[in-house]
C-alpha cells in the first residue's frame, strides 16, 4: 500500500494492484511447461498416412482357432487335427480367405507352437489373423 503525502499533509491512499506476485507464478508456470513439453512428445518423428477407410463392422459369427494346453486344436467348439485345418477353416469360413481368424492359445503353451499354427494358417491362405486375450484389471487392494 503507498502513502502520498501532500501538500495539505492529509493522508492519501493510491489503490494499486501489486502484480509480483502475479508476474512470479505466471513466471513458474513458463518454466514448467517449458521443461515439461519437450518430454511430452515422441523421440521418433513418424509421418503417418492418413485413411478414408470406413471402419469394418464385427462379424455376426467370428471365428475362432483355439489351440488348447495340450497343443490340440479346435475350430470354435469342433476339435480339428493339425492336417485337416485348412479344409476345416474352408468349411467354417466359407472359402473366404479374406475372413478374419481370431487366434486364442492357452497360456501354458508355448510361443513356438503358437507360431507354427500361424504359420500353417498362413501357408493355407489366411492371413488375416487376430490375437485374443484377457483384458487384465487391476485388483483393488
Amino acid at each position: 500500500m503507498a502513502v502520498h503525502f501532500g501538500k495539505d499533509d492529509a493522508e492519501v491512499e493510491t489503490h494499486e494492484i501489486n502484480v509480483t506476485p502475479f508476474i512470479d507464478v505466471i513466471l513458474v508456470l513458463l518454466i514448467i511447461f517449458m521443461v515439461a513439453a519437450p518430454l511430452a512428445t515422441v523421440d521418433i518423428p513418424v509421418d503417418l498416412p492418413g485413411s478414408t477407410v470406413q471402419p469394418r463392422q464385427r462379424p455376426d459369427k467370428p471365428v475362432f482357432l483355439t489351440v488348447k494346453a495340450d497343443r490340440g486344436l479346435a475350430i470354435g467348439e469342433d476339435a480339428v487335427s493339425r492336417e485337416s485345418l485348412a479344409s476345416a477353416l474352408e468349411v467354417a469360413t466359407k472359402n473366404n480367405k479374406d475372413e478374419r481368424i481370431f487366434v486364442r492359445a492357452d497360456r501354458a503353451v508355448s510361443y513356438g507352437d503358437v507360431m507354427e499354427v500361424m504359420n500353417t494358417l498362413r501357408s493355407a491362405g489366411y492371413l488375416k489373423l487376430g490375437l485374443v486375450g484377457l483384458e487384465m484389471r487391476e485388483e483393488k487392494k
